[in-house]
């Protein structure tokens, strides 16, 4: 749930230096030097082993997938609403819940946690898109087009969980599955963000601000921790603790941006927080109701 909330900050974060600092160059420079923090991190602080054996193109197909996740947000934003691409883009935990459970038993839902997740999405999009539905009329004639790029953004998060957990890369170390990710994500959004002319840098306070919080934040302390969570925990289940980002998103849009809040959006939480307590504490639910436990 932390994590959660750094990630849902980091939103706001990247929206109040998008005037001063282009958003894909954003995050092409904080994969790059969070990168060169991480290996730094390595060599004189946690000196922690790489796992010999972990095949450089199951590297290179994690950091594939989460560079196309930040690519499809930020190209998918010009055609289709922010509210829209929330939804879509935490579709996420439902990609990867479907995939893992066709490769590892382990990670396959009971009946009653499937129900959970579907109550968790239920919460995004009653939080979400009721009110982008009621509020906008006209989303542009490639309104559609975007909402495809937002779906391919939240199976491309998927995908990354879906390659580190059936791949080389589960035995990779923490800080070793984490380079793959930042390195490739540099090498590809990078040149990207050249090619579609998003180079603006000007920051001012709020910048360096923004690129800092970002930089040892966000992509170093906060994806290196999920790194080794997801190498000891079931991905499935914490993929449904995700669901939290977008309301901690919402919630410090309304304290730092002044981002107004209605109903709708209480409503969905109420429904994110039932499913996440659905999946997360299923045995303690039953026991509570007197049945057998799962």
């Amino acid at each position: 749930m932390a994590l959660c909330f750094i990630w849902g900050l980091q939103q706001v974060a990247i929206k109040a230096a998008a005037p001063e600092v282009s958003t894909m160059l954003q995050v092409s420079v904080r994969s790059a030097l969070s990168c060169l923090l991480l290996l730094a991190w390595n060599r004189f602080v946690s000196k922690e082993p790489w796992t010999p054996g972990v095949k450089p193109f199951h590297g290179f197909l994690t950091g594939l997938f989460f560079a196309g996740e930040f690519f499809f947000v930020a190209e998918g934003l010009r055609y289709t609403s922010a509210s829209h691409m929330a939804v879509l883009l935490y579709t996420a935990p439902l990609f990867a819940a479907v995939g893992l459970a066709f490769k590892l038993p382990e990670e396959r839902l009971s009946a009653f946690q499937w129900a959970g997740v579907a109550t968790s999405f239920a919460g995004i999009v009653l939080a979400f898109g009721v009110p982008a539905l009621l509020s906008e009329h006209e989303l542009g004639a490639d309104w559609l087009w975007g909402d495809f790029l937002g779906l391919c953004s939240g199976l491309s998060w998927g995908l990354t969980t879906i390659t580190i957990r059936t791949t080389t890369m589960s035995r990779a170390s923490s800080g070793q599955l984490l380079f793959w990710q930042l390195a490739t994500g540099f090498a590809i959004l990078f040149p990207c963000a050249f090619l579609m002319g998003e180079t603006r840098f000007e920051p001012g306070v709020v910048g360096w601000s923004s690129l800092l919080f970002q930089i040892f934040v966000v992509s170093f302390a906060s994806y290196l921790i999920w790194c080794g969570m997801l190498r000891r925990y079931l991905a499935a289940r914490l993929g449904v603790l995700v669901f939290a980002t977008p309301l901690f998103g919402v919630v410090m849009g309304v304290v730092m941006l002044g981002e107004s809040v209605d109903g709708w959006f209480a409503a969905g939480a109420a429904l994110v927080l039932a499913g996440v307590v659905a999946v997360q504490c299923e045995n303690r639910i039953r026991e509570f109701l007197g049945l057998k436990s799962h």
